[in-house]
Parts: structure tokens; C-alpha cells; sequence
């Protein structure tokens, strides 16, 4: 890889040539592989992953790819090294959520989010998609707390809205809007992530194009970008509130500048994340150069040379307590609440009293009271009871690709059960639908969303097929055949299997 000379130059000057030599060597290397498993549906105990679904089966089997011991990714209690890339296509389970295709060294806002967040809050991720830090957001968060994930390009906020499903946390929001949207949630959040579009230096070993698009005009932009983001849903996070900034580049400009500029700016206090000496994480660059014009302020940057990831920097701030919080327009709420009956449902809406029943017996006893069915159009989801004021005063100013987790919908006489309802474990009810275990080759051609054919012995209508005693998805069994019920879209394209197959889960495939 040949690296623009303008970025050998700054970057030599910023760490000096020791430093810089060693970071070109990185760059050439090949990046580690790491993942970060979905504690909602796999348990790590002696080594060996557990599954315990809610029918109380629980299943043990030994993952291949990695040692668990060892190969941990230091600051994440469910991030991995793995030893080889596997083939991701191919692995039912990275299907079913059980886990993420995260580079590690983004995985650090877990260490943010666990020191700082001591109860339920709401929190945005503002610049979201595909997904690995909301689904990462959305499993530390404390139980009761509501994730707000926003991508502002529609076809990427549709690939976060998938990965989300499949994570399958029922308390997520998905919007499709531009930062400026937000002015209208003043004072709405607890804890904003800004992992702001950026010059991409960090991950120059991973994707030749941000190699390629690299020019200091290119830095220019994205600093003052990154100043416009931040300027525009500053007022939407609430006093008191934390502030994460973040980015996947080396330069001072778009780091440690932007850092000092949203301190005098905004008086946001910066917080100090506690870190562990063996991480090597590197501070304050400013500060090591020797501007002392400028106190140094708590900053982290990861280099690849020192660090196994790919290069991130994270700054946090608290919000002054002093600053005056912002009420939400009057008007804003009526409007919220015009279009809702008493129990939160539309009034319009066509589904009957039977539907609603029917979707709520496919919920768990256990989960199911603490949240609300909501019918739109022939649409059944549910719903966080604690959150739907603020899910309907959302609806007025954002536009919504996804809330919640979609329960089913009626087409004619039949309530068809959405794929969303598979996925979410903690509310899905096993009991409720007939379940069979299929194969790999059987899970594979679910996957393509190719018929498939089950036991003579498997009762006709709605089936969950389960991999790995792993919720899969559902198909309706009308006897000669199973229609398949998976999302066209996220189908597996690949007409072909690999002819090594190398996958989470121990067992081989021949």
C-alpha cells in the first residue's frame, strides 16, 4: 500500500520518526479479526458457550475460532480475537445475532458507558450505521433504558435497522435523519455517541478506498463537518448529560482540536475514562508535542502499532449541570398525542381486538407487561410501556425506520409472525409456536430463503426453526412444503458453498 506523501509528512512530524516507523509497519500488516458475542443469547462459562434458550434447554458447545482465555479483547467483556477470519456468510449464528464482526478497538465505549452510566437513561447514537457500537451501546446499557440508533443515509439506516433486529434487544429505535433534525428534541437525551464521519486514517490497512479518498483538503472538510454535528445536537443532550466523541483517525485537527473546541465552546467538562497501563492506549498528542498554550484534556487514541485495532480516538464529556434545560414545545406534545388513544394504540388502525390478543400470547409472561402492543396499519410491534410518550413525540419531527420489535401482521384472515419476533429472545415465547431443530445444510438454505421440506411428524402452520437450539426464523408448514418466512432482503445471495467453511461452533462441515 502506497500512502499519500502529505500524510507520511504530518503524521512523521505528529509522532516523531521512531513512532511513525513503526506505525507504517502496521499499516502494511494484516488487520486482526474480532467479534463481539451477543450476551442475550450466548453464555460463556469454562470455556464453553451456553445456550439457554427460554423453553430452558440448554445446550453447551465448544467455539473453535478462539481461545477464550486469552484471546479476549481487553476493554470489552464480551469482545474476541479470533485466530482467522471466518466465513461470516456462512455461520447460522452470526445470522441468528449471536454475535458482531466489530474491529476492537471501537469496542472501548463500553468502558465509557459501564464508569459513567449507573442507570436507565436514553441514549443516541447519532451516526450509527451498520451497527457494531449501537448493538455494542444497546447490550451495556442498564436494563430500562431506551437506545436511539440514527443513520442519516436510507439505505445504510435499513442495513442498522437489520443488525439491530437481529441483536434483537426490544428496546431500540431506528431514524433515518440529518443531526440537524434533532434541534427539535431539546434537552431529550442522556448520553449522545458522535462517532463522526472522518478522514478514515485509522483504517487505512482495512479499506484501500479511504486510502485513496485521503487529502488534507478531505481533513479540512471533515474537521469542520465534525463541528457542524456537534454544534447541531448539542442542545438535544440534557444537562448533566455525557457527550461521546469519536473517530477513526490519527490527525490533531479532527481529534484533539475538535476535543478543545467543543471544552471552550460549550464548557463541556471532559471525563476521565479509567484504563488499564497494558492497553496502551496513547493520550494527549497536543500535550506530547509540548503546546502547553493549551491544558491538556483526557483523550484516547488507538494505534495499530502499539494496540491490536485498527486506529480510534474517543473523547467524553459531561454536559454543565448549570446550563438551563430546554422543554420540549407544548405544541410538539398535543401533536405527539392527538393521533394516540388512552392505551397507546392508533385509533385508526384495522387490526381487531383478536389479533392483539393472539400477538400478545406469542409474548413471555415473564417481559411481556412492561410493554405496550402498538397497531399501525396492518402492523402489530411492541413497545416499551415506560417510553411510548417519548416514542410518540419522536414520531413528530423524526422520521422512524424501525421501533421496537415487530410482533406480526395481518394479511386476510392470518396474523403472520414478524422475523423480528424470532429474534428477540427475551420476549419471544417458545411455547407458543411449534419448534424444529434443523441442520447446517437446512439453515443454510433458510438463510437463501429457499423452501424447505420438514419432518412428516411437524405440525402444519407456523414453525420457528431453531439452529443450535438458536431461534432461526419462522416458516408456515402447509404439509408437502415450508414457505419461507425470511426477510427477502437479507437473504444469502451466494448460490455456492465455500469450499472451506470455517464457522463459530466447533462442529465441521464437509
Amino acid at each position: 500500500m502506497e500512502l499519500p506523501a502529505s500524510f507520511i509528512d504530518y503524521t512523521r512530524a505528529l509522532l516523531g520518526d521512531e513512532e511513525y516507523d513503526k506505525l507504517a509497519v502496521a499499516i502494511q500488516q494484516e488487520p486482526p479479526v474480532s467479534i463481539r458475542l451477543n450476551d442475550g443469547k450466548l453464555k460463556i462459562e469454562n470455556g464453553k458457550c451456553r445456550i439457554v434458550p427460554q423453553a430452558g434447554c440448554i445446550t453447551d458447545f465448544q467455539l473453535s475460532a478462539f481461545n477464550f482465555e486469552f484471546n479476549q479483547v481487553p476493554w470489552s467483556s464480551e469482545g474476541f480475537y479470533l485466530d482467522e477470519r471466518l466465513t461470516f456468510t456462512f455461520d447460522p449464528l452470526f445470522h441468528a445475532g449471536c454475535y458482531y464482526v466489530q474491529e476492537a478497538s471501537s469496542m472501548f465505549v463500553e468502558q465509557v458507558l459501564r464508569q459513567y452510566v449507573t442507570g436507565p437513561v436514553k441514549m443516541l447514537d447519532l451516526c450509527a450505521a451498520p451497527g457494531g457500537k449501537s448493538t455494542h451501546a444497546r447490550s451495556v446499557l442498564p436494563e430500562g433504558s431506551l437506545l436511539v440508533a440514527n443513520e442519516v443515509i436510507r439505505n445504510r439506516s435499513q442495513i442498522l435497522a437489520e443488525n439491530l433486529t437481529k441483536w434483537g434487544h426490544p428496546d431500540a429505535v431506528v431514524t433515518n435523519n440529518d443531526p440537524a433534525d434533532f434541534a427539535a428534541l431539546p434537552s431529550f437525551f442522556d448520553v449522545i455517541l458522535t462517532d463522526v464521519p472522518c478522514s478514515g486514517e485509522g483504517m487505512f490497512r482495512k479499506d484501500p478506498v479511504a486510502v485513496e479518498e485521503w487529502s488534507p483538503e478531505n481533513v479540512e472538510i471533515c474537521w469542520q463537518r465534525q463541528r457542524r454535528i456537534i454544534g447541531d445536537i448539542w442542545d438535544t443532550l440534557k444537562p448533566g448529560g455525557i457527550l461521546i466523541y469519536s473517530t477513526c483517525t490519527f490527525n490533531t485537527k479532527e481529534d484533539e482540536e475538535n476535543a478543545r473546541w467543543i471544552q471552550q465552546e460549550y464548557g463541556g467538562e471532559p471525563l476521565t475514562v479509567q484504563v488499564q497501563e497494558n492497553w496502551n492506549i496513547t493520550g494527549d498528542l497536543l500535550s506530547d508535542k509540548g503546546d502547553h498554550s493549551k491544558s491538556s484534556i483526557p483523550v484516547y487514541h488507538f494505534f495499530p502499532h502499539k494496540t491490536k485495532g485498527e486506529g480510534f480516538f474517543l473523547v467524553a464529556f459531561r454536559k454543565p449541570e448549570t446550563e438551563e434545560e430546554i422543554p420540549v414545545s407544548s405544541s410538539a406534545k398535543e401533536k405527539a398525542f392527538k393521533k394516540k388513544d388512552k392505551k397507546g394504540t392508533a385509533a385508526s388502525s384495522p387490526v381487531s381486538k383478536e389479533y392483539l390478543n393472539m400477538a400478545k400470547s406469542w409474548l413471555n409472561d415473564e417481559n411481556s407487561d412492561k410493554y405496550i402492543l402498538l397497531a399501525e396499519g396492518t402492523n402489530i410491534r411492541a413497545f416499551s410501556q415506560y417510553y411510548t410518550n417519548e416514542l410518540a413525540t419522536m414520531k413528530q419531527s423524526l422520521k422512524i425506520v424501525s421501533a421496537g420489535i415487530e410482533i406480526g401482521e395481518v394479511k386476510g384472515k392470518d396474523l403472520i409472525p414478524n422475523h423480528a419476533l424470532a429474534m428477540c429472545t427475551s420476549l419471544l415465547c417458545r411455547e407458543a409456536f411449534a419448534t424444529e431443530e434443523i441442520s447446517y445444510e437446512q439453515a443454510i438454505t433458510y438463510l437463501r430463503k429457499e423452501a424447505i421440506t420438514l419432518p412428516v411428524t411437524a405440525p402444519r402452520g407456523y414453525v420457528l426453526l431453531t439452529y443450535r437450539h438458536i431461534p432461526l426464523g419462522f416458516v408456515k408448514n402447509i404439509g408437502n412444503r415450508a414457505n419461507n418466512l425470511y426477510p427477502q432482503e437479507w437473504r444469502i445471495r451466494s448460490g455456492y458453498l465455500p469450499e472451506n467453511i470455517r464457522i463459530l461452533s466447533e462442529s465441521t462441515v464437509d
